[in-house]
């Protein structure tokens, strides 16, 4: 969030264009960028696109800072992009809502010149623009559910292999059912990164035969069917400004089991859906327990097209429209 602002402003300096706009995404400070191209974009409208934010994202555990209560510095480049950006886009109504809730309680760890009268203009810029996605990718891989000849079912972790998706708080339901004498088989998707968590190893160890797959699929094909086979996809993640891989399980008709809180509710209705969500971990078993009992998970998930929305067949006439009023909003 700091040498990529420079390094950008000098590529841009040197492609020679004057851009009818410009969309920036949160990682970048976006104050540094326009300050080294001061005379090139003085009328050029700007966007930000959040996809998530530094007020709002985890702390690792690991990570010194969390115990002395800093940095605040990377969720100050949020806010000051925010205000100096035309145009605001999150990536749901939940990221919207959250990251404008968070900023008073933000402004006020600072001792003096707070500016909390700046946050009404944030809001005011501020819109939804839905994550687009390629959902429609996932038919050409369509296959039977695991259910139509399968006495146990598949439950999938699609998820990176990191701190804030909770992968310790999944692995104790999962040693719940264990202990229940529930049998299910357990896909492990998802990229890990150089150090290879701890508790991912003891899981692996603890659940034996029943992993049939540990590890990020070697292909996109690979990775779709292991979603069409599935059956229940148990979500426990900490954050979630949107959730694409919990959408794409979705999509492909697996039943979700939800915290109630997050983005999620965005996706499905909870008072239609009321079945797929939990408030605690404690919940979050016993719900697993029953669904699974219950046989239901045998059917493909019936709420599947709540998420058909997000396809860009649909969002790519929304981005457009958006970013031709972005383009004409200013010079």
């Amino acid at each position: 969030m700091h040498g990529a602002a420079i390094t950008l402003a000098e590529k841009y300096r040197a492609n020679g264009i004057r851009y009818d706009a410009i969309l920036a995404s949160d990682m970048l400070d976006l104050n540094v960028f326009l300050s080294c191209l001061r005379t090139e974009t003085a009328t050029t409208p700007v966007a930000v696109y959040f996809h998530e934010n530094q007020l709002l994202y985890p702390w690792s555990p690991r990570d010194g800072d969390t115990k002395k209560g800093r940095n605040l510095h990377y969720a100050f480049i949020n806010y000051s992009s925010a205000l100096a950006a035309d145009r605001l886009f999150f990536n749901s109504d939940y990221h919207r809502n959250s990251f404008i809730e968070a900023l008073p309680h933000f402004l006020k760890r600072y001792p003096d010149f707070q500016n909390l009268d700046t946050i009404s203009a944030i809001r005011d810029k501020a819109s939804t623009l839905w994550l687009g996605m390629d959902l429609k990718a996932f038919n050409a891989y369509r296959c039977p559910h695991r259910g139509a000849n399968s006495e146990k079912p598949l439950i999938i972790w699609n998820h990176r292999w990191e701190y804030d998706k909770n992968p310790i708080g999944f692995f104790r339901i999962l040693y719940g059912l264990v202990e229940r004498g529930i049998e299910f088989d357990l896909a492990l998707l998802g990229e890990r990164f150089k150090e290879e968590p701890p508790y991912f190893k003891e899981a692996k160890e603890r659940l034996g035969s029943r992993l049939i797959h540990y590890g990020k699929a070697p292909l996109f094909s690979d990775y779709a069917r292991f979603l069409w086979e599935g059956n229940i996809s148990l979500v426990t993640s900490s954050q979630d400004f949107f959730g694409q891989s919990v959408v794409e399980s979705i999509y492909c008709e697996c039943h979700p089991l939800l915290p109630k809180r997050l983005a999620y509710p965005n996706h499905l209705e909870p008072s239609q859906w009321s079945q797929c969500y939990y408030n605690t971990e404690e919940e979050a078993l016993e719900v697993a327990v029953a669904l699974i009992n219950s046989g239901e998970w045998k059917q493909p998930f019936r709420g599947s097209k709540s998420v058909v929305k997000y396809d860009w067949s649909t969002q790519t006439e929304i981005y457009d429209t958006q970013l031709d009023r972005l383009s004409s909003g200013r010079g």
